[in-house]
């Protein structure tokens, strides 16, 4: 019955039709005998909300800490002497680590426990976050930042498999984009609060507040997080199994595209937020630090569309949305080159909004397409993810160096195009 289930889930995913109302309608009985079997976390229970909460707290912790260098780039180019590129491997060098952490942590969480493994990286990053406040030197700072990406690396993969793995398939895209939600508020906080503090204080005094709030979102992931219901750890490390997990993802005919998306929506989405600072610190606009921090809570708009896109993914079929989040991230972007800040920040609006929908729904995506070892699929997704965060990030400098501005919406509109290219690819070949 589990197996018949999981064959349903995947045309459930494919372009509403009439014709598919009972073939969906049957998937859902089905999966609801297999929640029953395998004992998931259902909608209303109180071991979901507090489940829910728990990840949105690991998110934000997550976001927060990784992000929170990026309205401090001008300010560290100016105080370390060094160029608006070089002051972009603040978080470059992070995420990049980052991702070779998941991919990594994907088959070491195979071994540990999961709510034990996210909550030690969480810890520990938020630590190196209070000692990036400490440190004399630009150099010293990029090491702990590394070091920082490399902890972080514990959490999203193992968080998009504990969600998999726990919360009953039918409400998986409602809770996924809750978990998405929380990356949203984090990202926006992180980047408000030190932009915010920096201004009125100093940016090490911004960077130990938010190491300080990072604490204790981990304390309070740990004491809500249900423990694993559907999960034993393996004995032992056995690298073929973890080498066929990764080489039987990749061979699905859908993930592969599902990988390019969360590299080419991710690298837009961090491109576009590293350089438009540097930008609005310009003539005409000259924003200080606290009104360039103010303009990234438009995140609030990508918390509710991470929630909306999941519980729409659920009802309409998530290769609905998913082409609609990437069209509406390409719209927001060609806004940024009006010269009217209203318009520019209208479409950092859309571009967040796209952004988070495209993210929420692959994300959910992943976990229902991919056929066991949910883990290895959710890392291979997320180093594609932090990739393209790392590459596109930095690579983004270079444009905006070489041509400013419009150099910069041309890369990004680059990116967006092959990734609503490869949303379509993937929509036709789940139908397999």
């Amino acid at each position: 019955m589990p197996r018949a289930a999981d064959k349903q889930s995947v045309p459930s995913e494919i372009p509403s039709r009439p014709h598919l109302t009972v073939i969906e309608n049957a998937a859902s009985q089905q999966r609801g005998s297999e929640a029953q079997e395998k004992q998931f976390l259902l909608r209303g229970t109180p071991a979901y909300r507090r489940a829910s909460i728990a990840l949105f707290l690991s998110g934000f912790a997550t976001f927060s800490l990784l992000y929170c260098v990026q309205p401090l780039m001008p300010i560290f180019a100016s105080d370390f002497g060094i160029s608006p590129a070089a002051s972009s491997l603040s978080l470059s060098l992070c995420t990049g680590l980052l991702a070779f952490a998941i991919f990594c942590a994907a088959a070491v969480s195979e071994s540990f426990r999961r709510r034990s493994l996210m909550f030690a990286s969480l810890l520990g990053a938020a630590l190196c976050t209070i000692a990036c406040a400490l440190v004399p030197s630009w150099h010293a700072l990029l090491v702990i930042r590394a070091l920082e990406g490399l902890l972080l690396g514990g959490v999203p993969a193992v968080a998009m498999a504990y969600l998999s793995e726990e919360i009953d398939p039918r409400g998986l895209g409602a809770s996924m984009g809750l978990y998405i939600a929380g990356n949203a508020f984090g990202g926006m906080a992180g980047r408000v609060v030190t932009g915010t503090l920096a201004e009125f204080f100093s940016w090490r005094i911004a960077l130990g507040t938010l190491g300080a709030i990072g604490l204790a979102a981990a304390i309070g992931f740990f004491l809500l997080l249900p423990a694993s219901r559907n999960f034993t750890p393996r004995k032992g490390f056995n690298a073929r199994f973890h080498l066929g997990a990764w080489a039987g993802h990749i061979r699905s005919p859908a993930l592969p595209f599902l990988f390019a998306i969360g590299f080419l929506a991710m690298g837009t989405f961090v491109t576009l937020y590293n350089y438009i600072g540097f930008r609005l610190v310009q003539a005409p606009y000259n924003l200080n630090q606290t009104e360039l921090g103010l303009i990234f809570t438009v995140y609030i708009f990508g918390i509710a569309a991470s929630w909306i896109a999941g519980l729409l993914g659920d009802r309409f079929g998530h290769f609905v949305v998913l082409p609609s989040g990437i069209a509406l991230s390409a719209i927001g972007v060609a806004l940024t080159l009006s010269a009217s800040l209203p318009l520019i920040i209208l479409g950092i609006v859309l571009l967040t909004s796209g952004f988070f929908v495209a993210h929420s729904v692959a994300s959910a995506l992943v976990g229902r397409l991919a056929k066991g070892t949910k883990g290895h699929a959710s890392s291979l997704y997320l180093l594609s993810y932090y990739i393209g965060s790392s590459v596109a990030g930095s690579v983004g400098g270079y444009f905006w160096g070489a041509d400013g501005w419009n150099a910069v919406v041309i890369f990004t509109l680059t990116l967006l195009a092959i990734g609503m290219v490869a949303a379509l690819a993937a929509a036709r070949l789940s139908r397999r």
